[in-house]
């Protein structure tokens, strides 16, 4: 759940009354997350969800990589646009939960398309020769420069990578962050902001979403 969720659940109801239908299987995938997860508000969401789907669509991507799967509704998300020959690599190191992604993945339309890997992130991207059309990262917000770092090399002009979270419950307003994770949040949208490589804006949807287009 994000800070703007908290203060204004009946404005987020009106915009999920709002938004495009949640497809079936993600509504009963969002369902189960709650149900059988410690973090369920670690989620993509439906309004979320449905932005990563239409970015997707409008790109019709061949090659998405998606760092923190967790249970797989922001993958499912993403591969609503794959083109008929693309694939989504989706990285997690949450071997107790892998069970779940890869139960909705297997009832999915893009089973096929969609290669779940338990990996750590930064190992992948040294060793990948690979490059994204689009790319979401939700995982740990202390690698998050070091990601977008790792990432820059790996994109080619027109495409898109998105960071969840970079608001930080707010926390991004606080000139003196004691707390590790607000740091490197705080550091990653700088760097962003000053990288004329990239054309950006941080969209204010439930925590942040920091949102570039490469040049």
């Amino acid at each position: 759940m994000s800070f703007f969720e908290e203060q204004c659940p009946e404005m987020d109801r009106y915009l999920e009354n709002h938004a495009s239908e949640e497809p079936a299987l993600l509504k009963k995938l969002r369902k189960e997350t709650f149900q059988k997860t410690t973090q369920p508000h670690m989620i993509s969401g439906y309004q979320q969800g449905r932005l990563l789907a239409i970015i997707s669509q409008m790109l019709q991507p061949k090659r998405v990589l998606e760092i923190g799967t967790f249970t797989g509704y922001a993958t499912l998300c993403l591969a609503e646009g794959l083109a008929k020959d693309g694939t989504i690599t989706t990285l997690d190191v949450n071997e107790e939960l892998a069970w779940l992604p890869r139960k909705y993945f297997a009832e999915s339309q893009f089973s096929a398309q969609i290669d779940f890997k338990i990996q750590d992130a930064k190992a992948y991207l040294k060793n990948t020769d690979d490059y994204f059309d689009l790319i979401f990262i939700d995982a740990d917000k202390e690698n998050y420069a070091e990601y977008f770092k790792l990432l820059r090399p790996k994109v080619k002009t027109g495409a898109v990578i998105l960071f969840d979270n970079v608001l930080w419950y707010g926390k991004v307003l606080e000139e003196q962050p004691k707390q590790r994770s607000t740091q490197v949040i705080k550091e990653l949208n700088d760097i962003i902001a000053r990288d004329g490589d990239f054309e950006n804006l941080i969209l204010p949807l439930r925590d942040g979403v920091n949102l570039l287009r490469k040049n």
